[in-house]
Parts: C-alpha cells; sequence; structure tokens
C-alpha cells in the first residue's frame, strides 16, 4: 500500500531501533495451534514515532510483546539496535528491558499510596540508580505535570494518570518506548493529549515510539503505520491521516473477507 509521502515521512537515512526478521509466533500444539505471526519482516527507526495497526486478532500486540522483549518468539529474530533478543536468557532479557525499554499500556498501572513524583521515579528507585535531576524536570515541565507531582492516583484524571505513566516510562532515558493502546481508558480529549505528548516526546526528546492502537485517529499521531493481518506484514502508510488509515484497515477487511469466502 502507498500514500503521499509528506515531511512527516521517516527519513530513508535514520538507522534502524528494532527490527524483526522472518518473526513467527505460535500457540497451543496440534490440531489447537495458533499462528499469531507467520514470518514477518518489518524495521522501526530511530527517532520516530510509528504506529502498528489491524484487524482484531491481527497480531499487532504479539508483535509489538515480541519486539520489546515481553515474549519470546518461536522462530526468527527480533533486533534492538545491535543487540539479538531472541539470543538472550531469561536474566539478560530482564535486564535489556530494565535499561532500555519503557513501556506504557491501556491500564497506567500507578501504585495508588505512592505521588505522581513517587510513581515516576519507581524505576530508579528499584534499579538503585541515581535521579538526574535536570532530565526529571525536563520530563515534568514537557508533560505539564509540575503542578501535579505531589498528587495520588485518585486526584489525579485519566489523562494526568497516563501522563505519570509516560515520564516513568521514560526516566531511564530507554532507547525505545512500546505503547499498547495507550488511550484506550480515556475520553477523546485526554486521549488527544497524551497522543500529542507521545509525538512530543519524539520530536522534543530524541525518543522513539511503537504504539499498537485500534483507533485511526490516535494512528494519525504517528509518522508512519505499519499494517498487519494474518500475522503477516500487509502494508505501510506514510504521513498517516485518520482518513488514508482507515481506507487501508477497511481494504484489509475486505481482503480477509474475500479470502474467508
Amino acid at each position: 500500500m502507498t500514500s503521499t509521502t509528506t515531511d512527516r515521512s521517516v527519513p530513508t537515512t535514520r538507522t534502524v531501533a528494532v527490527s524483526a526478521r522472518a518473526l513467527r509466533k505460535t500457540y497451543g500444539h496440534g490440531e489447537a495451534t495458533v499462528e499469531a505471526l507467520a514470518g514477518v519482516d518489518v524495521d522501526f527507526h530511530d527517532g520516530a514515532f510509528t504506529a502498528i495497526m489491524g484487524p482484531s486478532g491481527s497480531g499487532k500486540s504479539t508483535l509489538l510483546h515480541l519486539l520489546a522483549g515481553l515474549d519470546t518468539a518461536t522462530s526468527g529474530r527480533v533486533m534492538f539496535g545491535g543487540t539479538d533478543l531472541t539470543a538472550l536468557d531469561d536474566t539478560q532479557a530482564t535486564l535489556m528491558r530494565r535499561d532500555r525499554v519503557g513501556f506504557v499500556f491501556q491500564s497506567f498501572n500507578l501504585l495508588p499510596m505512592f505521588t505522581a513524583e513517587q510513581n515516576i521515579l519507581l524505576p530508579l528507585v528499584l534499579a538503585g540508580q541515581k535521579v538526574d535531576d535536570a532530565w526529571f524536570a525536563t520530563l515534568v515541565d514537557t508533560l505539564d505535570l509540575r503542578a501535579r507531582l505531589d498528587h495520588r492516583p485518585a486526584e489525579m484524571s485519566g489523562g494526568q494518570q497516563q501522563r505519570v505513566a509516560i515520564a516513568r516510562a521514560l526516566i531511564n532515558k530507554p532507547d525505545v518506548i512500546f505503547a499498547d493502546e495507550p488511550t484506550g481508558n480515556l475520553d477523546s480529549r485526554s486521549g488527544a493529549e497524551v497522543l500529542s505528548f507521545l509525538r512530543r516526546c519524539v520530536r522534543e526528546l530524541d525518543g522513539t515510539v511503537i504504539m499498537v492502537t485500534h483507533d485511526p485517529a490516535a494512528a494519525a499521531y504517528a509518522e508512519r503505520v505499519v499494517l498487519i493481518a494474518d500475522g503477516l506484514l500487509a502494508g505501510e502508510i506514510e504521513a498517516p491521516t485518520p482518513e488514508a488509515v482507515l481506507a487501508g484497515l477497511d481494504a484489509l477487511r475486505a481482503g480477509l473477507d474475500g479470502s474467508a469466502a
């Protein structure tokens, strides 16, 4: 699938942050085997905001989890920078996730007894690492959390809690942020705020974001959309608009319905 490239498209000169090669993931055995990914080859560029989309059950969340090292592949490779994730043992994978990966999920996963500041700093506390005060201040100001630092989650809106979760994901200066339906529990206004902040993380803080979403409007905040269907890469949309993403998804569904018929 092609689309018109604008200044929001990913330059070909960017380095690759994460890549998948012949990536497969199956669940179950025998007649109960389900092939979630059927051999995916895809690159995600450094300093870019990329969305992964596809019909329900297409394998998009499985792909995200494999790229982030949250699950292991049945076969194939995931390269995280120069590191082959598929060659790491459990301890090595845990350390890699701690030091080089940030996660933002649909559920905010904030500790209710902690303030916003304590939640943001928690990864550093658990790792026994020193706080970079200048970086903390940059995150707090970029995400507009200065007035909320002493508030607990119950005292904040959903959008504010998700911004705290984003700051927590960024506090250890990860190579890549993986976001799985980060606006799924938010109203449209709060969701738009969170997506704008994710885009600012890429543009102003040199971040790299890979996001799974089902919402074409959310995907349009990204520079590029990767489409997945039946566990395979099904196309890409550069500089997406909601209309272009919706048309791409409709085309995928029509193709799947035609195959089923």
